[in-house]
């Protein structure tokens, strides 16, 4: 009898044990919390009255993230934000999600690439020097700490 409950401990620890570390595995493997990182792959000098390619790379960890909620490109010439645009990104491979778009004129534009993804929301933003423009006569983004710091 002292051997047949010793037996049953022993069964109860191992069993408990296997729980434990696959409980430990979640917590430190492959689904542990890590955030969802957005890199914008559009050049920063674009051509005026071209199509380009607004592109972003979504990944979390080391992989690739192909079921995003959503990827959005806004985009807005500096300075008029409220005029700005919504472009849906459509996933093409890898975790890369692309719109097209033309600018119409030369300007300096800004860009957030919206990305909802595992329940996680981020929104990197880039600055986008469209032709040639008249720098002196860019309006500064309201968003954009460096130029609001030149006029303080």
């Amino acid at each position: 009898m002292k051997k047949m409950i010793v037996a049953v401990a022993l069964t109860a620890m191992t069993l408990a044990g296997c729980g434990t570390k696959e409980a430990t595995n979640i917590d430190q493997g492959e689904t542990k919390f890590e955030e969802i990182v957005v890199q914008i792959q559009t050049a920063e000098q674009l051509p005026v009255n071209e199509e380009v390619v607004l592109s972003a790379k979504v990944t979390q960890g080391e992989k690739a993230v192909d079921d995003a909620d959503s990827v959005e490109f806004e985009v807005w010439e500096s300075g008029m934000r409220d005029d700005g645009k919504m472009v849906e990104g459509v996933l093409t491979k890898d975790g890369v999600y692309e719109a097209n778009y033309t600018f119409d004129h030369d300007g300096v534009y800004y860009m957030f690439a919206h990305t909802t993804a595992r329940g996680l929301h981020t929104m990197p933003k880039q600055k986008l020097t469209v032709g040639n423009p008249d720098l002196s006569k860019v309006m500064p983004d309201e968003d954009d700490d460096s130029m609001s710091n030149m006029h303080h």
